[in-house]
């Protein structure tokens, strides 16, 4: 590697880990908001709010950082260009592809990252994800009950408490409950007490009221609604929304590592399969999109003739196509995870632009000169 080599590789180096890390904390921040009202309004700590959403960074890192690559690439190599660095270069004697070194050696270990987050680290950090939002949602959501606040445990239940102690005993308890369709229930509560049970929360209920709206026939033929109400002394109301037979969460296909991908256990779908069979393409292809995308970038800034001032158009185009370029894979995905025949999409996608701006590089051979100037 020569000194220029070195040169070149240290700007593309710093620019691709100050530009993936920069935008892996904005998305971060988008959709950590979501999990802001666990710490605002449900009394979760700081540091579970930073591991939740924490795990959510290995996927974002795997999704942007071909998309980084080529933007880095082309910046660099148009700004080289600009600052005539380029034209030195090229009247020491270096070619194109001697030029394209650093950039291919930087995608490549963009490539090898890629690897490591979509084979392993992302679905460990997907599956942990999973098994934290399952604990909140059922076995800690005595956690996210508050006194004088109505708590929305799910779409489906909500409860409200008047005053609540450290030792988890409840005064004026009022609950709405509609997991069972259709039969809604409201109950109210003098006091209780909240315990925790392997299966889940429970808050035992007492003196208080039970009401549900019933549709009874009438003699006439008739459909009529009719309010039953049922005094208790002590009554026992589950908070965990999963059922004893939901214990064993289904993991999605983010979640799964590539083996279990491709050889799914018996009992799932043939959906899920499809599903799952494209996401394993898909992790094995998307890394190849980081020198592929690399290699476009720099066909875009090395091709073409000289102009004196700027390249604000070639920068333009370059990322429209590259727009263009992901718009076909999320279609070409999609189109894949229905049907099996459309798998052979997902490496077109990753491999075509790549070699087509290898081709490029190498002078486009087999195509006339005259063809090639007007192209340029």
């Amino acid at each position: 590697m020569t000194r220029l080599d070195r040169y070149i590789m240290r700007q593309l180096a710093l620019a691709l880990l100050a530009v993936t890390v920069g935008l892996a904390a904005l998305v971060w921040l988008t959709q950590s908001l979501r999990f802001i009202e666990l710490v605002l309004d449900r009394g979760l700590s700081i540091w579970v709010f930073l591991e939740l959403t924490g795990l959510l960074l290995p996927g974002f890192f795997g999704m942007i950082l071909p998309i980084t690559t080529f933007v880095v690439t082309l910046f660099t190599y148009v700004r080289l260009a600009s600052d005539r660095e380029l034209v030195v270069m090229r009247a020491a004697g270096l070619s194109n592809w001697q030029l394209t070194r650093p950039a291919i050696a930087v995608a490549s270990m963009a490539m090898l990252a890629c690897y490591a987050l979509n084979l392993w680290i992302t679905p460990a950090a997907q599956r942990s994800f999973r098994d934290w939002q399952f604990e909140i949602r059922n076995q800690m959501a005595g956690l996210l009950l508050q006194e004088g606040v109505f708590s929305s445990l799910g779409a489906d239940l909500t409860v409200y408490a008047r005053h609540r102690d450290r030792a988890g005993h409840l005064w004026g308890i009022l609950v709405h409950d509609t997991r069972e369709a259709g039969a809604a229930v409201t109950i109210l509560a003098e006091h209780g007490r909240l315990t925790i049970t392997p299966e889940g929360p429970r808050v035992t209920l007492l003196n208080g009221q039970r009401q549900q709206v019933e549709t009874v026939q009438m003699p006439d033929g008739t459909r009529s609604l009719r309010l039953s109400v049922l005094s208790f002394q002590e009554n026992t109301l589950d908070l965990a929304r999963a059922t004893r037979a939901e214990g064993v969460r289904h993991r999605n296909a983010q979640e799964r590592t590539l083996g279990e991908l491709l050889h799914p256990e018996e009992g799932v779908s043939v959906r899920d399969q499809r599903r799952f069979r494209a996401e394993a393409h898909q992790r094995l292809s998307s890394p190849l999109t980081a020198v592929g995308l690399a290699l476009f970038a720099l066909a875009v800034a090395l091709t073409g003739q000289f102009r004196r001032f700027g390249g604000g158009m070639r920068l333009f185009l370059g990322c429209a196509a590259m727009v263009g370029l992901l718009a076909l894979g999320l279609a070409f995905g999609n189109m894949a995870a229905r049907q099996h025949a459309l798998i052979p999409l997902i490496w077109l996608h990753a491999l075509l632009p790549g070699l087509a701006s290898a081709w490029v590089l190498l002078g486009a051979p087999g195509v006339p000169l005259r063809l090639r100037r007007w192209a340029g």
